[in-house]
């Protein structure tokens, strides 16, 4: 198996290689929506002096290490996959003795994954002399803390995605269906405003959903604003969902296979 993801690696890296500019494409619209927000909000932060607590620091830091836990769990599967189960070139991939999704689809973003923020980096370097965030307050044991929550929440957040990417098997809606997915991150996971500016609804619902995983709990770990109970709570969280995601997602691919019918057969 080793040598298989080995092989994988090495084709997915190439081949990520030969299509610079998508990769330029995605990295900037990943990238365009957490700098807005960082501008917004500072220049709101610094005209008031605070939002409800939160200083132009305070949404500094949080969107500028927001921008690299972005990168390391978010994931492009429906842009690499649905469109095989549409045209039905998903057909030469399931005669193989690896499952699609779980071994070349999961490497392949992976590879992407590597490369943009290899892009982000001098991205982030950049804004980091620009806006002059102040990080005393982040501590190595937070850092060292985020990594696994990190991992967790990209594989929570691709089997999730590949869960509905695997719609694509009843429907041809999928994408608008991401869509919607993708919606729900966005209110959730604390990416359009710190989940404590949301309304108090908001952030009950958002305890017991994933989408804070992606973005809200791991830059509070790193940024050192959690408590130990909170801490311990996000990562019996993260093993929970991370389960649902497994389950629920062998369970729609079966289903989803076992009827599955190629164009033209």
């Amino acid at each position: 198996m080793f040598l298989i993801f080995k092989r994988l690696w090495q084709v997915n890296w190439a081949e990520q290689w030969q299509y610079r500019a998508n990769l330029l494409m995605y990295l900037f619209y990943w990238l365009v929506s957490p700098i807005i927000y960082l501008a917004v909000w500072t220049s709101i932060a610094n005209v008031k002096g605070s939002v409800n607590g939160f200083t132009a620091n305070d949404f500094i830091t949080y969107y500028m290490v927001l921008l690299i836990c972005d990168q390391m769990t978010s994931n492009i599967v429906i842009h690499t996959f649905a469109y095989k189960i549409q045209d039905g070139t998903l057909s030469g991939e399931l005669i193989k003795p690896i499952h699609p999704l779980l071994t070349n689809g999961l490497v392949n973003n992976i590879a992407f994954k590597v490369l943009t923020i290899m892009g982000l980096l001098p991205i982030w370097i950049i804004l980091f002399f620009l806006f002059k965030p102040n990080f005393s307050g982040v501590a190595i044991t937070g850092v060292l803390l985020s990594i696994p929550i990190m991992v967790v929440a990209f594989f929570i957040g691709y089997l999730l995605s590949a869960a509905i990417t695997s719609l694509a098997f009843w429907t041809t809606r999928v994408y608008s269906i991401h869509e919607f997915y993708f919606a729900l991150i966005l209110l959730f996971s604390g990416q359009f405003v710190p989940l404590p500016l949301m309304p108090k609804l908001i952030q009950d619902i958002a305890q017991y959903l994933p989408f804070q995983l992606f973005l809200y709990f791991p830059i509070q770990l790193i940024l050192g604003k959690l408590s130990t109970d909170q801490i311990i709570l996000g990562y019996v969280m993260a093993g929970v969902w991370l389960v649902i995601a497994i389950v629920t997602f062998n369970w729609v691919w079966r289903q989803g296979v076992k009827q599955y019918s190629a164009v033209g057969a």
